[in-house]
């Protein structure tokens, strides 16, 4: 009897600890910004398998950025942490600055695009490199046992690149830093680049003001081209945009959709952008500074709504403590 007694009040204990953590969950109803703990920047946001998630920058030392860790919901408020999705041990060319990442999903697999080593010239070992896994969450192993871009073309340092898939199935590669922006065509096993019908393997396409972080998406058949501009680790960083009628531009800077505002937080920039399935409803996530903080590296990933005007311009982001509502990517 006793024996029993005491597991119905294990029992009982243990179901109202479920209730309490379900109705905690419940009464959670936007997602707070930072939408989850620790420093991280550079935001990659995507849409697999009903969930959003998040690839971010280990916000560190760039000699402790050695790893990635990667962030998934169900509906943008309760968020669960993937850590060590790629570490630099499985990356044997790879040895700092472990930067900006990109996935795109292809045929069941997952390819994660990322910047190694911050190299400063085509003397240093290091740039874009890809990783690939069965599963978002990894674990990610090196694609090619190389980088993919390991010289300086048009300029622009092989770092925060973006893949895009353009209307006809193709793949392109946006990136670059040193306020220089280049897009190529990717092979379509991500092993190499495919020349343009020129000759060509890089082409510049940076627009005024550009300095790093690009980001492309369509919708209602235009081209939306964003960047970050301003010094990453100052107060000034920020988002910037234009819009034109093919992957080639031309793209004619429009202006500034997400800066600080001295009230809330500091340097918000360096994006991504997600739209939930089936509907014109789209979000921004992107980093920013507490203005608690003053180290460079301590920032943090946070989202907001992004809306468009009647004629299609992006309207200007309010950077929020509240964040966004729970949101369904069924």
């Amino acid at each position: 009897m006793k024996k029993l007694s005491f597991s119905v009040i294990v029992s009982f204990f243990a179901l109202t600890s479920v209730l309490a953590q379900e109705k905690a969950i419940e009464k959670k109803a936007s997602s707070g910004n930072p939408i989850f703990e620790g420093w991280y920047a550079d935001p990659e946001a995507t849409i697999f398998k009903n969930k959003v998630w998040i690839y971010p920058t280990y916000s560190a030392p760039y000699k402790d950025q050695l790893h990635f860790d990667a962030f998934s919901s169900p509906d943008l408020v309760n968020w669960t942490k993937h850590d060590n999705i790629l570490v630099s041990a499985d990356i044997k060319w790879a040895n700092k600055a472990m930067w900006a990442p990109a996935i795109v999903e292809k045929n069941g697999k997952y390819y994660f695009f990322f910047a190694a080593n911050d190299i400063q010239s085509d003397n240093e070992s290091g740039g874009i490199g890809v990783a690939v896994a069965d599963k978002p969450e990894g674990p990610f192993k090196d694609h090619l046992g190389k980088p993919l871009i390991d010289k300086f073309y048009n300029g622009a340092q092989p770092i925060d690149q973006f893949v895009f898939k353009d209307k006809d199935g193709s793949y392109y590669i946006i990136y670059g830093g040193w306020g220089h922006c280049n897009i190529a065509r990717l092979k379509d096993d991500f092993t190499g680049i495919v020349p343009f019908k020129d000759g060509t393997n890089y082409r510049s396409i940076t627009p005024e003001g550009y300095v790093e972080g690009p980001v492309m998406f369509t919708r209602k058949g235009k081209y939306y081209f964003m960047w970050s501009e301003g010094g990453w680790t100052g107060p000034d960083y920020r988002v910037a945009y234009a819009v034109g009628n093919s992957i080639n531009g031309p793209f004619k800077k429009i202006g500034t959709v997400l800066k600080q505002d001295p009230a809330v937080a500091t340097g918000a920039g360096h994006h991504s952008v997600i739209q939930i399935p089936g509907k014109d409803e789209w979000y921004i996530i992107y980093h920013r500074r507490p203005l608690t903080e003053t180290d460079a590296n301590h920032r943090v990933t946070c989202i907001e709504k992004m809306e468009f005007d009647k004629d299609g311009l992006i309207k200007p982001v309010t950077i929020t403590k509240e964040g966004v509502a729970a949101g369904s990517f069924k």
